[in-house]
Order: structure tokens, then C-alpha cells, then sequence
């Protein structure tokens, strides 16, 4: 269980913090260096070297999107100026991928944080309408990958195919939220207007319904905050038949990193509905109602990784993985990168922390004080944690960010070191975005600066 330390502040962090951004600056120049354009995107570390993984190329919007965080942190220009280029050279290709469900990952973390930037005044809008138009067109083409259940309303689903509902994707509402903040619309047959903000709050929805657990109804086995990887439902009627997994070790146990998903996704998505006309939510049944189904959600999920994580905060990859029998009672101490039975994964610890953050200033928002500043503390420790060794990587040598990160355990795709009896010591992209992404979060808190929101400032 996560021993939520009282005594942190965000600015108690900043020396850790900036020590961060002087690594990540060295990390993200040695990239450049031997990841080229074209030979396909870095994804993991061998020996502390990234290495490209033939799957699909969601990795790609972390790479160019790490310089530009790192110029949102610290305001050195040549980072901007990096990420902007190869932005705009490269990533189109993702603004019109209509075969992935992950246009939240690519495209906010490039042309977002790009859009936003000019949002909050830090950069000059000349380009804004390039980045507006590519927002624009990947919010719609996101959302027009959908399936219908059998209620009426529907999810994006993911490249599984149309049976496949992973939790993964509600981060990538984002992408939907940002095209509709921005005016735009789905257009189908005879020029239906599919509002994407509706399509948005029904995937939301499903996935808090069908991929989240509550200990009642369907899950009254199971237990509350647990989440599945991947709904399946039958095509021909739209009926939920069973959960599914790809990258956990159990339909029936937890993938962490896809629980953390949910636990950033859920809260980012109440912070963009609450700048969101209550017109435009009546026909969705209501901010009460649609507010209510996703707190719930992010309730549920964050108080299970409070449980269900060891001392420190960093997980192990599924919490039924079978070789945490081996390990005693691992909840009750910190997590151990090197044992020889399970890896954990420090990445789904970074994007937890940013959850717990969201959410603890959300409920603390609502008057819900206790219960705010619990899940506010826990991200803060956290993310003292993977501030320090063993999880940040300061030696140059090594391409990573963020050590003890684990990509897909059942295929076997994660490096195991000579003498090491598990994968360990290396890192991935997602989780160096989401540790800098992190860090910015605090830093700004810390430093009173404007909140840090997908969508920029709220007016």
C-alpha cells in the first residue's frame, strides 16, 4: 500500500526537478543523434540505447513532444525550434491515421502542446492555423473509428479492431475535446453533423462502464477501482461480452499502466467538461450525470492503485502477475526493480502521479478536502520517487529518462540484461514523456504559474 508522505509540496520538489530537466536536455540531443527520421520511432531501451519496435507508430508524437516540454520548463529555444520542425515535417501522416486509436498520443503531445503554447501566450501565433487545422482534423478522424453497442451509443475502438475497446484510449479524447473546443465537427452521410463532443462523453462513458470494476452488478466477484485492458463486444449486435487483455497478464487481473491510463484520462476529461457549456451537455444527459460517471471512474481506479501499489509507489506490471508470490508481502515495502520474479513499471507510476495530482485538485475544488488532499499527497510521492534514483537515469550513457520501464511482458518485447532474470534498467518513450510531463505539472504549481491543461488556459 502507497505510504502517502505528508511533508512534501510541489516546491520541495524543484530541486529534483530541475536536476530532471538538466538530464532530459542531454537525452533528448543524444536521441536526435541516432534515432533518424524514417527508420522508425524510438519505442524502449536496449543496454540504454532506444530501438524502434515494428507495431504501429504511436511513439513518435513522445519523441518530437519531449523537446517540447522541455522548452515549456526550462525556455531554451533550440527545443522549441526542434520540435516544432519535425512537427511539421513529420508528423501529418498521423493527423489522417485512420487504422489507430491513438491520436491523443501523437497529436497533442506535438501539435497540441504547439497550439497551446501560443494559447498561453509563450510563443508567437503565426503558425496557429496550421495547428489549429491539424486539431481540427484529428479530433474528427479519431472519432469517426467507432463501433455502436447495443444502448445506442458507441466507443472508439482500437486497432484491434471493431470488437476492441481499450482503456488506453481515453486519452486520446483529448484529441476529440481539442477539435471541439476549436468549432469543428464530425461530417458523415448526407452531411450528418456528428458532434465530437458527444462521441467524446459516450466513450468516456463505455469505458467507465465496461472497462472500469465497482464491486456491484456485473463485477460483484471482483474488486472495486480493477480494470480491464480491453472490453469485447459482439460486432453484429453491439453487446459487451467479455473483458480481454493484450498487453496484462489477465483479463481477470490488472494491467497497471493501463489502470494508470485510466486514472490521468478520467480526470483530465472532467477538467476539459468544466469549461464546457451546460447546453451543449443537456443533450448528453446533463452535467451532473456525465460528471458523475467519470468521477466515479477516476475514484475508483486511483483509490485502487493506492491499494494495490508498494510503499513508494511504483507497481509492478499487472497485480496478478504469477511470480508476485515469490515476493512476501511487496505491498508492504518498496518496490524492487532487480528481483528475479516480476518487473515493475516505473512509466505506469508517472502517469498515475499525474492522475492522483488532477484528481486531488479536483475533489479539493468540489470542498471534498480530506479526500483531496489524500490523493494530492499521494502524487507528490510519487513523483519523489521517480525523481530519484533508482528510477531517473542522470548517467549520459544512457538514452532513457525513466528506468524499470515494461512495454509488452506477454510478448516478450522487453530487454533482459545478462544476469538478470527479469526486464529492468531500461526505459520507454511514453514513460520519459509522462515523467517530464509530470515534472512540468509540479513546477508550474510550484511556481505559481498558469495551471497546466491540455487545452491551455480555460477563457
Amino acid at each position: 500500500m502507497l505510504r502517502i508522505s505528508q511533508d512534501l509540496s510541489a516546491t520541495s520538489l524543484l530541486p529534483k526537478i530541475d536536476r530532471l530537466w538538466d538530464a532530459s536536455a542531454h537525452k533528448i540531443d543524444s536521441i536526435e543523434k541516432t534515432c533518424v527520421p524514417g527508420e522508425g520511432s524510438p519505442v524502449f531501451t536496449v543496454d540504454g540505447r532506444y530501438t524502434a519496435r515494428g507495431w504501429t507508430e504511436w511513439t513518435q508524437g513522445f519523441q518530437y513532444g519531449s523537446a517540447l516540454l522541455q522548452f515549456d520548463a526550462t525556455g531554451e529555444q533550440r527545443f522549441l525550434d526542434l520540435g516544432k520542425e519535425l512537427t511539421v515535417r513529420l508528423m501529418a501522416s498521423h493527423v489522417s491515421h485512420i487504422g489507430v486509436h491513438d491520436h491523443g498520443f501523437n497529436n497533442v503531445s506535438t501539435y497540441g502542446n504547439l497550439w497551446r503554447f501560443i494559447r498561453e501566450g509563450r510563443t508567437p501565433d503565426d503558425e496557429r492555423d496550421l495547428y489549429e487545422l491539424a486539431l481540427k482534423l484529428s479530433g474528427a478522424v479519431q472519432a469517426a473509428r467507432w463501433q455502436t453497442t447495443a444502448d445506442g451509443t458507441g466507443y472508439i475502438y482500437s486497432f484491434n479492431g471493431p470488437q476492441s475497446l481499450f482503456i488506453d484510449t481515453i486519452r486520446s479524447c483529448r484529441a476529440l475535446a481539442i477539435s471541439h473546443l476549436l468549432g469543428h465537427v464530425l461530417m458523415g452521410e448526407q452531411d450528418t453533423r456528428i458532434s465530437l463532443l458527444g462521441r467524446l462523453v459516450e466513450h468516456a462513458g463505455n469505458t467507465a462502464r465496461w472497462n472500469v470494476f465497482y464491486g456491484e452488478g456485473r463485477d460483484r466477484y471482483d474488486v472495486p477501482g480493477r480494470t480491464a485492458h480491453e472490453a469485447i463486444f459482439n460486432v453484429n449486435d453491439g453487446r459487451f461480452r467479455c473483458p480481454s487483455t493484450q498487453q496484462g497478464y489477465s483479463p481477470f487481473s490488472t494491467w497497471t499502466r493501463g489502470l494508470a491510463w485510466a486514472m490521468l484520462g478520467f480526470p483530465e476529461e472532467l477538467e476539459f467538461l468544466a469549461i464546457v457549456n451546460d447546453d451543449d451537455l443537456a443533450p448528453l444527459g446533463g452535467r451532473p450525470a456525465v460528471t458523475a460517471t467519470l468521477l466515479r471512474a477516476a475514484e475508483a481506479t486511483c483509490a485502487f492503485y493506492l491499494a494495490n501499489t508498494p510503499t513508494d509507489g511504483v507497481p509492478y506490471w499487472d497485480t496478478g502477475a504469477p511470480g508476485l508470490t515469490h515476493l512476501g508481502d511487496y505491498l508492504e515495502r518498496p518496490a524492487e526493480p532487480y528481483n528475479d520474479h516480476e518487473p515493475v513499471d516505473s512509466s505506469a507510476a508517472a502517469i498515475a502521479a499525474q492522475g492522483l495530482l488532477r484528481l486531488g485538485r479536483l475533489l479539493s475544488a468540489a470542498g471534498a478536502d480530506e479526500d483531496g488532499r489524500r490523493y494530492w499527497q499521494a502524487g507528490l510521492t510519487v513523483c519523489d520517487t521517480l525523481l530519484d534514483e533508482p528510477y531517473l537515469s542522470i548517467d549520459p550513457r544512457h538514452q532513457g529518462l525513466l528506468l524499470h520501464s515494461v512495454y509488452h511482458r506477454p510478448n516478450g518485447w522487453d530487454h533482459v540484461a545478462p544476469g538478470q532474470r527479469v526486464p529492468n534498467g531500461e526505459s520507454s518513450m511514453w514513460g520519459d514523456y509522462h515523467v517530464r510531463e509530470l515534472a512540468l505539472y509540479v513546477q508550474r504549481v510550484a511556481k505559481d504559474e498558469p495551471y497546466h491543461a491540455f487545452f491551455g488556459p480555460a477563457s
